[in-house]
């Protein structure tokens, strides 16, 4: 069993509620998806990636030496492999999360890993991509992310955490696009909505802002 994969790296956590840690990264390759935004464009396509077994890609996950692992892409619910990839890491004691866009069915997640979905806005392209039964699938250690470019955006997203109660149910995080998205005026929007959400900024991108690849 095999799998299409980007990269796979170690680094510092930069989005979620996990932001801040040291976290191996395991990015496949292939999306569905086209937003505006993209900051990972690199990943979108199975051209250039290395096909792996599970075995190699565990092998390699041991190699860095860390307690946690996000599976990431691209969007990695495409590869129909990635649910046993992460049973594999869940049962090698990882603490495993997944980023997933939001539009592929997420039921045949392992109940361990931690789930963050990337519900896509309007400003995006990409708005109409968000499969709604995910939300069944949603626990109280999982997260959901809104990108936000502007207004309309959070005003989009707004309605969907109202729409589906999401911030009784997980963590949910709205992140700037930059720099389009100002961090302080979305932090007023924040603030002046009574919304219980998290305002998240992309730690690697601060860390590191001329590197865009393996951090």
């Amino acid at each position: 069993m095999t799998l299409a994969v980007c990269e796979i790296f170690k680094s510092i956590q930069g989005e979620s509620s996990r932001a801040g840690l040291p976290c191996i990264f395991v990015r496949l390759a292939g999306c569905n998806l086209n937003c505006s935004w993209c900051d990972t464009g690199y990943s979108r396509t199975t051209d250039d990636a290395t096909i792996m077994s599970l075995d190699d890609i565990v092998s390699q996950v041991e190699k860095l030496r860390c307690r946690r692992v996000e599976v990431t892409g691209g969007e990695p619910m495409l590869q129909k492999e990635t649910p046993e990839l992460l049973q594999w890491l869940c049962d090698a004691g990882y603490e495993v999360l997944i980023e997933t866009n939001g539009s592929m069915n997420l039921e045949g997640v392992d109940g361990r890993v931690r789930k963050i979905m990337d519900i896509k806005c309007p400003l995006s392209g990409q708005a109409d991509s968000f499969f709604p039964s995910n939300v069944k699938q949603l626990t109280r250690t999982d997260e959901v992310k809104f990108v936000v470019a502007g207004r309309e955006d959070f005003d989009y997203a707004a309605g969907i955490i109202n729409k589906y109660d999401l911030c009784s149910i997980c963590e949910v995080v709205f992140s700037p696009v930059m720099p389009d998205m100002p961090p302080r005026d979305l932090a007023e929007w924040i603030i002046k909505s009574g919304l219980d959400v998290k305002l998240g900024l992309q730690l690697h991108k601060i860390i590191w802002p001329d590197i865009q690849r393996g951090v």
